[in-house]
């Protein structure tokens, strides 16, 4: 058995196809799915959505959002996604260096709150370069 899986973003449909796993980045940690999950609702946060096709695992990154897993149908409402071809390690290792010098130099609150978003989403691009490269 498989599982069905669509990410869908504001604009466009990021993700549509099978796979026999997959590890969400919910508001409460990684969340492993397979075959015959429970109904469920939860909240995605900013990281990397894993999906292992055959044997291999392939990272996307997703800017938050929302999943439902029913009868092994998996529904992905997202804020933003990013499908990672190729990132380069080293330059994904610098823009999480210029992310956490942002956050440290925010001024205002809305400057820190962006930095913040700035910065999650870098360390997912990392995240996903050292997923990729393995």
């Amino acid at each position: 058995m498989t599982l069905k899986i669509r990410v869908i973003a504001p604009d466009k449909v990021v993700w549509d196809a099978k796979a026999e796993e997959i590890i969400l980045p919910s508001s409460t940690g990684q969340l492993g799915i397979l075959t015959g999950h429970i109904p469920l609702l939860t909240a995605l946060d900013i990281g990397v959505m894993r999906v292992r096709i055959n044997k291999d695992w392939k990272p996307i990154i997703l800017l938050g959002g929302f999943a439902e897993i029913k009868n092994n149908n998996i529904t992905i409402l997202v804020n933003g996604a990013e499908e990672v071809k190729e990132i380069n390690l080293e330059k994904a290792k610098n823009d999480l260096e210029e992310a956490t010098k942002a956050v440290k130099e925010a001024n205002s609150s809305k400057e820190k709150i962006e930095a913040t978003q700035v910065l999650r989403k870098a360390k997912a691009k990392l995240q996903a370069a050292i997923v990729s490269n393995s």
